[in-house]
């Protein structure tokens, strides 16, 4: 028997565990998020430009996030093909409803920052982990970022990352440099548990 016909073949996830991981996923990260925005930190990706945008106007978060992505739901469609692209906008959709819908069932009477920007960035990053195993992403930066990976075999952490710390320096326009530095240091956070657990041809199933 060939050292190919050996390798174990990559199992389908079936749709009720995608739905699963599409809830489990965005819960972790709007919990993230949520602890951020009380915190007035910052993420990467277009969840980090939707912060930005929100500390500087006061819009919305929620509406926020989804139509900065409107832009990238063409691109995984073009890309990444069309069953990543419907879990993306429906990534995207949930996690705009529960960031909207959490502070309604849960509140922090007492958070430290320090402690928000590391459990946040770890919940955060769990969420996208979750998303990205079952071909699922928040959109924007994520897309080009999978991409990137698949394409070029770069991982995903190690790229996402770069760009997320890019994006957080331009939060100095909005908030201190403390903030910045908490915000720089849950990005960081975050990626290290991308960069860790995603890898190419690590995890088969799709």
């Amino acid at each position: 028997m060939t050292a190919a016909a050996a390798k174990p073949r990559a199992a389908r996830h079936r749709a009720y565990e995608d739905v699963l991981a599409l809830l489990t996923g965005t819960l972790f990260i709007a919990l993230g998020v949520m602890m951020y925005g009380n915190m007035h930190l910052l993420t990467g990706g277009t969840a980090g430009l939707a912060f930005l945008l929100h500390y500087a106007t006061g819009w919305n978060f929620s509406v926020l996030i989804f139509c900065v992505n409107l832009p990238f739901y063409a691109l995984a469609w073009w890309r990444m093909g069309k069953m990543f692209a419907l879990k993306t906008v429906a990534a995207v959709g949930l996690m705009a409803l529960l960031v909207q819908s959490l502070p309604q069932w849960v509140a922090f009477q007492s958070l430290n920052p320090l402690f928000a920007s590391v459990v946040g960035g770890l919940l955060i990053g769990t969420g996208m982990l979750m998303l990205f195993r079952h071909r699922a992403s928040l959109g924007g930066i994520n897309v080009l970022v999978l991409y990137l990976q698949e394409r070029f075999g770069w991982r995903a952490g190690t790229v996402q990352m770069l760009f997320d710390c890019l994006i957080v320096l331009g939060a100095f326009a909005v908030v201190d440099w403390w903030h910045v530095a908490l915000s720089v240091l849950g990005a960081v956070v975050m990626n290290m548990t991308l960069a860790v657990n995603h890898r190419p041809g690590r995890y088969l199933a799709m």
